[in-house]
């Protein structure tokens, strides 16, 4: 029996909704494998935690979850309770920082049954591979002066560690599907950052002659999500420009609600976190009509990870028979509940596996 420790963080709002159902479909994952068990191990962290303790996890919460196999992580945030840069800071961002999980992994793909508001989506599949851990984000700069005389400084920090490292992963991961490796870029316009991106693309992408690359401007690349997402297949960014082309992405698959995310780390230290890419939505949370396929997508994402491919492929599946039989939340067109969704996705996977 292979046995699998996950860390359980539901979060804010509707992740409190959405976290719960998809462990219903891991268990029954587990049953239909056979040979595999999920062990749960809850953590209340959230803004509500963060009220009544003033943090928003124990000083040794870090401790307390690095020896799980990953973390499954709801939604982060309630603007109402507290403010977006204590919740994330202290939760999302210090895992991710402290954990090294470097690399951020969005897929965006035509799912069957979903109606993308292109006209002519064309089958696309996209994956986009993030920097991490530094770029646009570093929390490097600051302020100086008052009034009319403040100055504000923010720095964007590329180290050439960082910077390979996802381009690696990139290089990798484009092998296995279909070998077409794009780097998002905008040296036109920055002028030491991003030059120095492509050079580092340019030096990798001599040790992997047979993946085909191209640059492109990162406005220019927006434009292609919307116009030619087909020709696309991996793309690799910065942290910034990753976070913006996953939402494009998620846009053009029809909802962010359905969208999936992993953060990965490479060295084997510390566990990598799996998340939806949606927000806490607390203006609906309660009312049993949060989407639950972005979170149950990510659990995909994790069983992939964890070595667990042929369930991964089971599970996407039985989403896109899901949403093509038309049981769907409000957010993308039916009428269907959260748990409702989720029935049927099991339904589905019991079904593909007699």
């Amino acid at each position: 029996m292979k046995t699998l420790e996950l860390a359980v963080i539901p979060g804010d709002g509707i992740g409190k909704e959405v976290v719960p159902e998809a462990l219903r479909v891991l268990d029954a994952i587990a049953d239909i494998h056979g040979g595999l068990k999920f062990n749960y191990t809850h953590y209340p962290w959230s803004s509500e935690y963060y009220i009544e303790h003033g943090t928003m996890m124990p000083e040794n919460g870090l401790e307390l979850i690095k020896g799980s196999d990953a973390i499954f992580l709801g939604a982060v945030g309630d603007p109402n309770l507290v403010p977006d840069h204590i919740s994330l800071g202290e939760l999302l961002l210090r895992i991710r920082r402290e954990f090294e999980q470097v690399i951020n992994v969005r897929p965006a793909k035509q799912l069957r049954g979903m109606v993308s508001p292109l006209s002519n989506p064309k089958n696309f599949d996209i994956l986009i591979v993030r920097e991490n851990s530094e770029g646009e984000y570093s929390s490097s700069g600051g302020r100086v002066h008052n009034g009319i005389d403040e100055i504000v400084v923010q720095n964007a920090v590329f180290t050439k560690r960082g910077v390979s490292r996802v381009m690696e992963y990139g290089f990798e991961i484009a092998g296995k599907r279909n070998g077409h490796l794009t780097s998002a870029t905008k040296s036109n316009g920055i002028a030491h950052s991003m030059p120095f991106w492509d050079e580092v693309f340019k030096e990798m992408a001599a040790s992997y002659p047979a993946i085909k690359t191209r640059s492109e401007h990162i406005d220019a690349l927006s434009a292609f999500f919307v116009t030619r997402p087909e020709t696309l297949d991996v793309v690799v960014a910065s942290n910034l420009f990753g976070d913006i082309l996953s939402d494009l992405g998620a846009a053009i698959m029809g909802s962010i609600g359905i969208a999936p995310a992993a953060n990965i780390n490479l060295n084997g230290k510390y566990p990598s976190m799996f998340e939806p890419v949606h927000g806490s939505a607390p203006d609906i949370y309660g009312k049993g009509i949060a989407n639950p396929i972005g979170q149950i997508w990510t659990a995909k994402m994790m069983l992939d990870h964890l070595g667990e491919p042929e369930m991964g492929e089971i599970l996407l599946e039985a989403i896109e028979r899901t949403l093509e039989s038309g049981v769907k939340t409000g957010d993308i067109g039916g009428s269907s509940t959260t748990q409702e969704v989720t029935d049927a996705i099991i339904a589905a996977m019991k079904e593909q596996t007699g």
